[in-house]
C-alpha cells in the first residue's frame, strides 16, 4: 500500500502564516504539519508515500527528505493548478498505478497516527475501499455519508445543503481499487464535471465507484484535528501536546516551563512563564514575558507581552502588554 498525501494547497485560511511557506510547512507542536504526517506513517506497513505538491514546493521537498528520507520512500508530484481535491489526487496516479493507497489530506491530523486506522481497515471483510466517518452536528461542511443496513456506504455527497445523514469524512480513505478510482477522476476532469467549490472532488469519483458496484466500508475516527486555520491550528497543537508527559522544565532557575510544552533548541527565555500548551522553536527569545496556548516561530522575539492564543511567525518580534496575535514572518509589532 501507498500513501497520497495532497498537500499542494495554497492555504490562504492561515495567512498570514502561509505568505513565506507553505502550508504544510506551517509548524506546531515541534514540527511541521507534513512532520506530523509523515511521522505517523514510521514503523507501519505502509513505507512509501507520495506527497502531492504545489506552492512553494521546493520547501516541502527539502523537509521531507531531510527528515524522513531514512525512515520512508518518498516521492513528490506537482499539482501546477489548484483545482480540488479528486484532481490533486489524480496526478498521483502514475506514481500509484494500481497499488492500494490511503489518502490523508495534508491539512488534518490525527493523534495517534496510522496504526489503529490501518488495522480498522484491515478488519474489514469484502470491501474496496473505506472511509474514516464521524458523526457532527453540521454537516454540511463535509462530504457526507450515508450507510445501508449491512453498514456499507451507500451514497456519498460532498458539502450537501440537506444532507441524508449525520457522518462526516474524516480525510482519511483506503481505496484498494486505485485504478478504478483513478479512473473515475479522469471522467470528471476529462468531461469537466466540477462539483461543490466548481472543483474536482474525491467525493464525486468515490460516488462514482458506488455506482459501478464497487463496494465501500466505514471505519470510526473519534478526533481528527484541521490545520487550516488559525484556531484549529491552535487547536492541534494543544491537543497534540497535551500527549506529553514530560514533566515541569526549569531555565536558569529564573523561568519556568509548564507542560504540555515544547522548546526547541537554543531558544533564550529570561523571567518567563511559558505554558501550558506553547510550542517555540528554534532560536526564539522571550523575555519578562507570560506565554500560553500559543506557537512560536523560529528565532521569533517576545518581549514584556502576556501572550495568549497567539501565533508568530518566525522572526517576527512582538513587544507590549496582553493580547492574542496572529503575526506573519519577519514581522515588528510594538504594543
Amino acid at each position: 500500500m501507498k500513501a497520497v498525501v495532497p498537500a499542494a494547497g495554497q492555504g490562504t485560511r492561515l495567512y498570514p502564516q502561509t505568505h513565506t511557506k507553505p502550508k504544510p510547512m506551517v509548524r506546531l507542536a515541534g514540527k511541521p504539519i507534513l512532520g506530523h504526517i509523515l511521522e505517523g506513517f514510521v514503523g507501519t506497513d505502509v513505507e512509501d508515500v507520495v506527497v502531492v505538491v504545489g506552492v512553494m514546493k521546493e520547501k516541502v521537498i527539502e523537509y521531507a527528505e531531510s527528515a524522513y528520507g531514512d525512515d520512508l520512500t518518498l516521492e513528490f508530484v506537482e499539482q501546477a493548478e489548484t483545482k480540488g481535491l479528486g484532481h490533486s489526487i489524480y496526478q498521483a496516479r502514475e506514481a500509484v498505478g494500481d497499488e492500494p493507497m490511503c489518502i490523508t489530506l495534508g491539512d488534518m491530523l490525527f493523534e495517534q497516527g496510522y496504526e489503529r486506522f490501518l488495522e480498522a481497515y484491515d478488519a474489514l471483510d469484502d470491501v474496496d475501499g473505506a472511509l474514516g466517518v464521524k458523526e457532527v452536528a453540521d454537516p454540511s461542511n463535509y462530504g457526507v455519508v450515508t450507510t445501508a443496513a449491512d453498514g456499507t456506504i451507500s451514497k456519498l455527497e460532498e458539502k450537501p445543503d440537506d444532507p441524508d445523514s449525520n457522518l462526516a469524512i474524516s480525510g482519511l480513505y483506503f481505496v484498494d481499487a486505485s485504478d478504478a478510482l483513478f479512473d473515475a477522476i479522469g471522467e470528471l476532469v476529462e468531461n469537466d464535471v466540477r462539483g461543490a467549490g466548481d472543483e474536482y472532488q474525491l467525493t464525486d469519483a468515490l460516488q462514482k465507484l458506488l455506482e459501478r458496484g464497487l463496494t465501500l466500508g466505514t471505519f470510526p475516527v473519534e478526533e481528527w484535528y484541521d490545520c487550516g486555520r488559525p484556531e484549529t491550528l491552535l487547536e492541534a497543537n494543544r491537543a497534540l501536546l497535551g500527549s506529553d508527559e514530560e514533566g515541569r522544565v526549569e531555565h536558569d532557575g529564573t523561568s519556568v516551563v509548564l507542560p504540555p510544552a515544547d522548546v526547541g533548541d537554543d531558544v533564550t527565555i529570561e523571567n518567563s512563564v511559558i505554558g501550558p500548551y506553547v510550542s517555540v522553536d528554534d532560536g526564539a527569545e522571550i523575555v519578562d514575558s507570560r506565554v500560553s496556548d500559543a506557537i512560536l516561530g523560529r528565532d521569533a522575539t517576545l518581549r514584556t507581552v502576556n501572550l495568549e492564543s497567539s501565533i508568530l511567525g518566525d522572526g517576527s518580534s512582538v513587544e507590549g502588554t496582553q493580547h492574542r496575535l496572529n503575526v506573519g514572518d519577519f514581522s515588528e509589532v510594538n504594543l
